[in-house]
Parts: C-alpha cells; sequence; structure tokens
C-alpha cells in the first residue's frame, strides 16, 4: 500500500508539473495577447464569455483569468457583470482541456516529449519556440503522468479496505463533494484534479456517481485560489471571483441531487466511464453559462451586498496586488506589478488634489499630510522595483518585455511626480500660506485649469497604462502639446497682468510660475506612458527636429 500510494503522489507531482510548464510555456508565447483579448473582448457579456473561454482555454487557468478581470475591473476597464460573463467562459474553456487529455493521446506522448525537448534546449532563450518548446514538453509530460496514475492504482482494485472508504464518500455526497473542494484548492487546479478523477474511474478505482461529486467539488475549489489571491483587493476587484462562487455554489447545490439521473444522461452521449466525468464536467458549465449568462446583473447586485464598498483602513505603504506567487508566470506577475502601480497613481492624484485644497485654503495641515503621502508613494515603488527585478530572472517575449518597460517606466516617473510635488510644489504651496500671499482672480483660475488638465492627463495615462489603445495613446502624446500651448498662453497673460502693475500677480509671480513648471513636468511624465506603446507600432518620430536638408532649404 505504501509503494502504491507513493507512485500515486509521484504521478499527481508530475502531472502538476506538466501543467506548470504548459501554463508558463504558452503565458511566455502569448501572455501578452491574451490579456489584449481580454482588455478587448470584455465589451458585452457575449463577447466577454467568449474572450474568458478562449483565453482559459489556452492559459489553462481560470485563476490567472480572474486575476487579469479583476485588475480591470479595479480600473473600471472592465463592468462587473462583463467579469462574471468572462469567469463563466474561463470555466468552460478549462473543460475544454479536459476533453483533450482525457482522450487516447499515446501515439503523440512522444512526440511531444522529443519536439518540446528539442524546442526548449535550443531557442530557450531566442523567443516563442523555446516557449512553445516548454509547452510541447509539458504537455507531454501530463499524459505520462496520466498513464503512470493509472498505472499505480492498478493494485487498489484487490484492496480490501478501499470499498469500504468509497462507500462512506457515497453515502455522504457532501463530504465527497468538501473534500475535493480541498484537495482542488491545494493542487491549485481543478484539471488537474478532474484528469486524476478521469485516472482512478478508468482503472476501476471509482464508481462513476462517486466521480460526479468529486468533480462539482473540484468545480467548487477552483474558484478557492481567485478568491484568496483577491482578498486584498478593492470591492470591485473581489466581486468577480466571489460571484463566481456565488454561482458555482448554486449549480452544485441544484446538480448534487440529480446525480443518478446526470450519469443517465451522460451515459447516453458515450458510455466510456473517462468520457462521461469530462462530457459531465463540460456539461455542468456549459449549462451554468447558459443559465447565468443572462443573469449577470442580478448576480453582480447580489456580490454587491455580500462586499460593499468599505473605507480601508489597513496601512497604505504596504503592496497589496504583488502576489509572490505569481511571480513564475509573466503575465500574471506584470498585472500584479501594474495594479500596484495604478495604485501608486492613485495616491500621487490625491497628493495633487490635496495640494490644490491646500493653497486654495491656506490649510498648511494639509501640506504636512501631502509629504506624508510621498512617503507611501516611495515605499511601494521600492517594492514594485524588487517584484519586478524578480520576474526579469525568467526570459519575456518581445510584447511582454514593452509592459514589462512600460510598467516600470510609468512606476518611476510616479515616483519623480510624488518628489516634485513634495520637494517643489508641497514647499510653493507652503510659501504663499505662510507670506499670507494671495494669487490674483485671473492667476488662481490660470492655475485650476492647468491643474484640472494634468489630472485629466493623469486618468488617460492609466487607462493607456492598462489597455495598451494605440488611439488612447496618441491621444496622451497629443497632450503634451496641447499643454505647451496652454502654458505658453497661460505665461503671457500673466506677463500682461504684472505689466498693468496687478499688485496680487506681482506678489505670486514666482510661486504662480513655478506652478504651471511643475504641472507641466508632471504632464511630460505621464504622456511618457504612451511612448512604448507608439514605439512599438513605429508611430513615433525619433526627433521633433526639421532634418538638414530642410534647413538648407530654408536658407
Amino acid at each position: 500500500m505504501t509503494i502504491v500510494l507513493i507512485n500515486i503522489i509521484s504521478g499527481v507531482c508530475i502531472l502538476l508539473w506538466g501543467l506548470r510548464e504548459v501554463r508558463q510555456g504558452i503565458s511566455r508565447a502569448a501572455g501578452a495577447r491574451l490579456r489584449n483579448i481580454i482588455s478587448v473582448g470584455t465589451k458585452n457579456r457575449i463577447s466577454a464569455f467568449f474572450s474568458g473561454m478562449g483565453v482559459t482555454a489556452i492559459l489553462q487557468s481560470s485563476t490567472a483569468t480572474a486575476l487579469i478581470l479583476s485588475g480591470f475591473a479595479s480600473q473600471g476597464l472592465v463592468r462587473v457583470e462583463a467579469g462574471i460573463a468572462a469567469m463563466l467562459g474561463a470555466d468552460v474553456g478549462t473543460t475544454l482541456v479536459a476533453q483533450l487529455l482525457s482522450s487516447n493521446l499515446t501515439l503523440l506522448l512522444p512526440l511531444l516529449i522529443i519536439s518540446g525537448f528539442f524546442l526548449y534546449s535550443k531557442y530557450a532563450k531566442t523567443g516563442n519556440a523555446g516557449h512553445m518548446g516548454r509547452f510541447l514538453f509539458g504537455l507531454g509530460l501530463m499524459l505520462l503522468a496520466l498513464g503512470w496514475i493509472k498505472d499505480a492504482v492498478e493494485p487498489l482494485k484487490h484492496s480490501e479496505n478501499l470499498p469500504y472508504m468509497l462507500s462512506l464518500l457515497e453515502t455522504e455526497p457532501l463530504m465527497a463533494i468538501l473534500l475535493a473542494s480541498i484537495i482542488t484548492w491545494l493542487m491549485h487546479s481543478s484539471l488537474a484534479f478532474v484528469l486524476l478523477v478521469v485516472s482512478f474511474v478508468t482503472g476501476d478505482l471509482l464508481p462513476v456517481p462517486l466521480a460526479f461529486a468529486l468533480v462539482l467539488g473540484a468545480n467548487l475549489g477552483a474558484v478557492f485560489a481567485s478568491i484568496l489571491a483577491t482578498s486584498k483587493d478593492g470591492p470591485v476587484s473581489r466581486r468577480i471571483p466571489v460571484s463566481n462562487l456565488l454561482i458555482r455554489i448554486a449549480g452544485v447545490l441544484v446538480c448534487l441531487p440529480l446525480i443518478a439521473l446526470a450519469v443517465e444522461l451522460v451515459q447516453v452521449v458515450d458510455p466510456d466511464p473517462a468520457r462521461m466525468i469530462v462530457n459531465f464536467h463540460t456539461g455542468f458549465n456549459l449549462i451554468l453559462a447558459i443559465v447565468f449568462l443572462p443573469l449577470v446583473g442580478l448576480v453582480s447586485k447580489i456580490s454587491a451586498k455580500f462586499i460593499p464598498e468599505k473605507v480601508d483602513q489597513e496601512d497604505p505603504s504596504v503592496p497589496k496586488y504583488l502576489d509572490e506567487n505569481a511571480i513564475d508566470s509573466p503575465v500574471v506577475a506584470l498585472t500584479a506589478a501594474m495594479r500596484e502601480t495604478l495604485r501608486v497613481a492613485d495616491v500621487i492624484q490625491a497628493m495633487l488634489e490635496d495640494t490644490m485644497t491646500a493653497s486654495r485654503t491656506d490649510n498648511e495641515k494639509l501640506i504636512r499630510e501631502v509629504r506624508a503621502q510621498d512617503d507611501i508613494v516611495d515605499n511601494i515603488y521600492k517594492a514594485i522595483k524588487m517584484y519586478m527585478a524578480r520576474i526579469t530572472q525568467e526570459s519575456l517575449d518581445p510584447k511582454e518585455a514593452t509592459h514589462y518597460m512600460q510598467v516600470l517606466t510609468f512606476a518611476t516617473n510616479l515616483e519623480h511626480v510624488g518628489d516634485l510635488i513634495d520637494r517643489s510644489m508641497a514647499s510653493l504651496v507652503l510659501k504663499k500660506i505662510r507670506n499670507q500671499k494671495r494669487f490674483s482672480r485671473e492667476g488662481w483660475r490660470e492655475i485650476k485649469e492647468v491643474h484640472n488638465y494634468v489630472v485629466e492627463t493623469m486618468r488617460l495615462a492609466q487607462n493607456v497604462l492598462a489597455s495598451n489603445d494605440i488611439t488612447l495613446a496618441r491621444k496622451l502624446v497629443e497632450r503634451k502639446a496641447d499643454l505647451r500651448v496652454r502654458v505658453a498662453e497661460a505665461t503671457h497673460a500673466h506677463f500682461e497682468r504684472i505689466r498693468h502693475e496687478n499688485h496680487e500677480t506681482i506678489a505670486t509671480s514666482s510661486i504662480h510660475l513655478d506652478l504651471i513648471r511643475d504641472y507641466r513636468n508632471i504632464n511630460g511624465y505621464m504622456c511618457a506612458t504612451a511612448y512604448p506603446i507608439l514605439e512599438t507600432e513605429g508611430l513615433l518620430r525619433e526627433t521633433r527636429l526639421l532634418p538638414e536638408e530642410t534647413l538648407e532649404e530654408k536658407a
């Protein structure tokens, strides 16, 4: 019995390792493109369903899809309703891989192992070919593991104690579901657990009705990882995985009493026990999608009751989204880093608003709070840098490398903006307060207009970072030139007021001009977010200088 258990555990380890290689290979080869598919495909519930299904079928991880959706939802790029629809599709997508791997692919196993090993060995650090080699090798390992487990359970057919233990689970289906949920959560893969159940059924170790109950448990346990991964996120982010859990619970409660009927129906489609398991797994998730896709709005409202908006009282300087478990998967890790960076952007925006309020109300206490917020920015930025440095230990494909530099550059620029607010703008406002100076009515209007313009630029920059939208990126760069014209006009109007001896303008001239300069610098930092996207697409000039030939013609 000890040797049998060791062999089963060894087979499960190989299965999980193969699944890990498959996920990492495909996420490195196509992670950035898959992320864009989710971003574009969640405009309505139907397209969201199919984009979630397609991406998860390729990534083979509904948890990764859930994290990406939660990150988009936290920034308002994806509505909760669309996120729930995408998760319904994601759950169907995981069953498609189970359908493939439960088929008889014995003849493909040597080909997958050999071709995967060759590609990864030769092209490991040279791009997508190496990543696809890792994917193929992992797929071969998974098939090898399934055969290993099937052979390992053979001696258990003759066990005297096993039938008694299984009969206990058959008479207590809720216990079977709970046990399967826990094991699936520990394995972090419903796919791996369902394939394990298939191996046990194929080896005549499990009766089909009990296997159906275990599959129901796997569908529950698959949601736990995404719920825990988003437990520190904002309410909107957490509602997507929680809604998915509510749907799964409802489905399990309805299906549990009907398992005997489900066995009869699935047996009509294909009497092969292995096919019955995966067909039930797929059918369960398809029925949930058909029933709940029209009800995603209602489910969203119910999840909002469970997770209402509330004030976060945790230490704001502690990173919330940098998941250590995601380091091995660039598509997930980069999403985590992006979410943390966008959180820094929210802090910076609050600093700008508070600086403006302090200037308007002469609130010196508020200036001290602004400077304290800069310490929060510095701490989070250091954590982001260290986290992203660890991501680079694994190879990245070109699009992931571009996104990596975009996130890191944006985070660095935000840190510079924080320092600029702390060391320059806060000092200028403090100087105005202590010297009891007042801006002229026209001067204050100009500062407010520039402030609002820069805040809008910052919001646009966050959207560009999250979506990689080329149209938004072009608009962002255009705002740099536009603000330059606005600042020139404001500066000209300022000097006109000085020429007409406006005393308030003369008294606050240096503060006024320095604040406008700082806002222009902040605007430039934010506009730089668009450069990597436009440069990749060939839409960015190398220099604003006219070519020498044009100068000669002018001469």
